[in-house]
């Protein structure tokens, strides 16, 4: 593979993300708000990874491919830990309900919401749902998005989880950047088990999940622990029965209310808790004394027009850090575009765009066991990089909320 040298940069951030040889732990408190970068600098790529970089006084005079950056910023890609882009339609109709008053509940209620996704996962091809998910693959890489996670829980079934899995697993193999796969287990109850948690979350635990392992299906496994829908102590039961099959946990929280998903998921080996829009001080403390990874999704309110918002604030001032992700999904998020997760952390959340950038990347990468090979630029690290448009400062990449800001994206050293 040729190499490819990016010269007069404006800057390159997110630089030396590396102690003593090793990743640096995840970003907490005033850490947050430090983002380490080079001006006027320049990046050498060989064989699809990082292999030097410095100021532009000592940028090599020769490489196969030289792409001349002229005041624009290099970052590494986003690291988008929490999405649902498998899915067979969208869900524009809900949209508009909420627009005339009926908020989630009476949504999921009705029929719609989850198990409206799920209604149509079972009538669509798998070939259709690969076809389109390797779309919004596409989508998202061109919006700067170089490792992402992917749910399936649209399945309710244990022929339908699988399905959705399978499909994950395929895209895997097709995609141009890394996925991480994640079996939600219990997303909301299918109407034959509307009466029969406990049955429901039986199959889950001692039929589909045993399969999910042995078929290498999953990285994580997840649950939506919310009034309504999954308890505490649902949670607990999934996550232990997990581990016995080396599976950590990533579970939905805390998205309206406050039911015990913090404990559970600290008590149960979980990697991250996700959502966060509601908070109390003992949870932040929990969160503040643990190794949990808060992973917030602030398009989600946005686009529910919820009056909770992630405290994202309080949360660094409390030394605790997190990720961003975009939860790109057809009833709550229907995009992927972390560009705007940016923008709208810094307006609503009041966080820097220093922060909002380490929690979109490097952050992320953790949430995603991944900070050794993606969400910094460090020398060994593959290359898979944001050229932005031309701009003078950071700042202005979460500043022009509407506008795309990145130019190109690199995936494995190859500009896309």
């Amino acid at each position: 593979m040729a190499n490819l040298l990016l010269k007069n940069c404006q800057g390159i951030a997110q630089i030396n993300r590396q102690e003593n040889g090793k990743p640096s732990p995840f970003l907490r408190g005033k850490k947050m708000s430090d983002l380490p970068f080079l001006h006027d600098a320049w990046l050498l790529i060989e064989n699809g990874e990082i292999k030097d970089f410095g100021p532009s006084a000592s940028c090599p005079d020769r490489a196969e491919k030289i792409l001349d950056a002229n005041g624009r910023w290099v970052l590494p890609s986003f690291c988008d830990s929490h999405t649902h882009l498998v899915f067979a339609k969208p869900r524009s109709k809900e949209f508009v309900a909420r627009i005339q008053g009926k908020d989630y509940a009476q949504i999921a209620v009705e029929g719609g919401g989850i198990l409206n996704s799920a209604r149509h996962l079972t009538e669509i091809p798998s070939e259709k749902l690969l076809e389109d998910a390797l779309e919004r693959i596409q989508e998202i890489v061109k919006l700067g998005t170089g490792l992402v996670e992917i749910k399936s829980g649209y399945g309710l079934s244990p022929e339908g989880e699988l399905k959705m899995l399978r499909i994950i697993r395929d895209l895997k193999e097709q995609s141009p950047i890394p996925i991480k796969a994640t079996f939600l287990a219990a997303h909301a109850l299918p109407v034959s088990y509307k009466n029969d948690k406990a049955g429901f979350l039986r199959l889950m635990i001692d039929e589909v999940l045993p399969q999910v392992a042995a078929e290498g299906l999953a990285d994580y496994v997840d649950i939506f622990c919310e009034t309504g829908f999954f308890s505490s102590d649902d949670t607990t039961s999934l996550l232990e029965a997990a581990l016995k099959h080396q599976l950590k946990g990533k579970i939905h929280t805390n998205q309206f209310t406050h039911i015990g998903g913090i404990e559970a998921a600290h008590g149960s080996g979980a990697l991250s808790v996700d959502h966060l829009e509601v908070l109390n001080d003992s949870e932040i403390e929990l969160l503040a004394s643990s190794e949990l990874i808060p992973t917030l999704l602030p398009q989600a309110p946005f686009f529910l027009n919820d009056e909770h918002f992630p405290p994202m604030r309080k949360m660094i001032d409390r030394s605790l850090g997190f990720a961003l992700a975009s939860d790109f999904n057809p009833g709550s998020s229907p995009s992927g575009n972390m560009q705007f997760v940016l923008s709208l952390s810094c307006i609503k959340g009041r966080i820097t765009p220093e922060e909002a950038l380490n929690a979109a990347t490097y952050n992320g990468a953790c949430a995603l066991e991944s900070q050794d090979t993606y969400g910094s630029i460090d020398r060994g690290k593959k290359a898979n990089l944001i050229l932005t448009k031309p701009m003078q400062e950071l700042s202005e990449l979460p500043y022009y909320f509407g506008t795309d800001m990145v130019e190109k994206t690199i995936i494995n050293g190859k500009v896309i």
